[in-house]
């Protein structure tokens, strides 16, 4: 971040990076317990995933306050007036994929005392760790402006997708063979979707990040991987 010649503005936009960076740990670590609270069917845990929403929406407040009176005082602009702006936006990201983990932990303790078929949740798991390093990459890209971390985010949101469509067809088998599963099942299929999109939020990041580092969104479609869930449902249909 380039400096200017009034200090206080340097520290207003300091502030603001930082109020991001509290709100994206915060959010990384509701993802990470939400999926440990599932492996180990912790109610608890996934309650205080719950509560902890709370401070995300808090922090969420606290930056558009900060940002309102920023372009009010200092009215920024050029690279200034895009950070500015690109932190809004990401909070309001942050927010939802906080909202996002919270649904799945309330979805932990709905399932926390129902059976479920052995190595069932593997697959989830996996889409949880690959959702949550995909946040803290963009989170490290925000930090540095880092206009190639952030393709690399961007360009990774295809494989969250095909890990998404992989679990989908894995939990409609799991239904199909055993009509016992279905409610289990279908909690797990809200989870998956849920993390689906908490990488479609991290991606919406990555594209901010690489404005405000270029003057430019990233060229061409968003990558996507393999058929989404609604089309395998259409053709199942």
């Amino acid at each position: 971040m380039s400096s200017h010649i009034v200090s206080s503005f340097d520290a207003e936009l300091q502030k603001l990076s930082t109020l991001i960076a509290d709100m994206g740990a915060i959010v990384g670590a509701q993802i990470e317990h939400a999926s440990d609270a599932f492996r180990s069917r912790d109610a608890a845990l996934a309650r205080k995933i719950v509560l902890d929403d709370q401070l995300v929406d808090a922090l969420q407040l606290r930056i558009e306050e900060r940002v309102i009176t920023l372009i009010a005082k200092r009215q920024p602009l050029a690279v200034d007036l895009r950070d500015t702006i690109a932190t809004l936006k990401i909070a309001t990201d942050l927010e939802r994929m906080g909202d996002l983990a919270k649904n799945n932990a309330k979805r932990v303790i709905a399932m926390s005392n129902q059976s479920s078929p052995a190595g069932i949740g593997v697959g989830l798991e996996t889409l949880s760790e690959r959702v949550h390093t995909q946040l803290q990459n963009v989170m490290h890209a925000y930090a540095k402006r880092d206009k190639d971390l952030a393709r690399d985010v961007w360009l990774g949101d295809s494989e969250i997708d095909t890990l998404h469509t992989a679990l989908f067809r894995e939990l409609l088998t799991y239904m199909m063979e055993d009509p016992r599963s279905i409610g289990y099942c279908t909690h797990l299929l809200f989870c998956a979707k849920n993390l689906e999109r908490v990488g479609d939020h991290a991606t919406n990041i990555a594209e901010n990040i690489y404005y405000v580092a270029t003057g430019e969104f990233p060229s061409g479609d968003r990558p996507k991987g393999e058929s989404s869930s609604a089309t395998l449902m259409g053709r199942s249909g």
